[in-house]
């Protein structure tokens, strides 16, 4: 069942359009080698990401405090007429990204930006692997939490970051009901609901590579791609009594076939 008629350039440009700012924290790999989540290998502060449009077809996108631009800026033009071309973009209403489909060694990295929208907040999670031998190894991740600077009032404050067995124990039975996105190249592609689900910390948390970042976000992802089926889950703890959660999931042959997203709220 279709459950939103809006396209997916349409829901784009209600999710992103804004003057958005926040603070970078990315984190890599230290002298040892190891994945290190907890001292960040560089802060961009502020990053802005500032997204207008000037009419319901064309836009600017606008960013600086840029981690992987040269000189941390960078301009682009966007339209109705080149997005998605490559299908791995993807919108949810108030959450939106895109993703490497497939690893390609080609390309050298495989990566996904997950952005979980609540009112006119943004945290963004970035999360980037690269061939090391024979396998794609977790070598980068960063969060950013922005705030719409065109928005008045502020938004309130997020929730105080918690542990991460105590904020996964927190939601334990929250409900909601699953949305999913297929790729497809362009603008038509249309979310369709799924099952009722509750919320249950065993399920998310399904690689070793499991934590919580700044701007409310958590995530579980492996180190190493694995052979055969998976799925990368990353959330946000946007209130006290709602968290967004959005899975990626890929067939047995490393494909991805679909992004799933819910919005658990306490105490339903």
């Amino acid at each position: 069942m279709v459950i939103d008629m809006m396209d997916q350039w349409a829901l784009n440009r209600l999710n992103f359009q804004g003057c958005w700012q926040g603070r970078g924290t990315w984190f890599g790999r230290d002298s040892e080698d190891r994945l290190d989540l907890e001292s960040p290998v560089r802060v961009m502060d502020p990053t802005t990401y500032d997204i207008s449009f000037s009419d319901p077809e064309t836009g600017v996108w606008d960013g600086s405090g840029l981690f992987f631009a040269p000189g941390g800026q960078a301009r682009h033009d966007i339209s109705r007429s080149t997005y998605n071309t490559g299908g791995g973009c993807w919108q949810f209403q108030g959450a939106g990204g895109q993703s490497s489909l497939v690893p390609d060694s080609d390309r050298r990295r495989f990566g996904h930006e997950i952005n979980l929208f609540h009112d006119r907040s943004r945290s963004m999670l970035v999360l980037i692997w690269e061939p090391v031998g024979a396998r794609w190894r977790l070598q980068l991740v960063g969060a950013v939490g922005f705030r719409c600077r065109k928005t008045s009032p502020p938004e309130p404050k997020r929730p105080a970051s918690m542990p991460l067995k105590a904020m996964l124990t927190s939601l334990k039975g929250w409900t909601s009901e699953a949305e999913t996105f297929r790729p497809q190249p362009g603008c038509i592609g249309q979310v369709r609901a799924a099952q009722p689900s509750v919320f249950v910390p065993e399920q998310f948390m399904r690689h070793e590579q499991t934590a919580v970042m700044p701007a409310g976000l958590i995530f579980s992802v492996p180190e190493y791609l694995p052979d055969g089926a998976y799925q990368l889950e990353v959330g946000c703890l946007h209130t006290a009594g709602l968290f967004q959660q959005l899975s990626i999931v890929f067939d047995a042959n490393g494909h991805l076939t679909s992004w799933e997203r819910r919005r658990f709220l306490a105490d339903t």
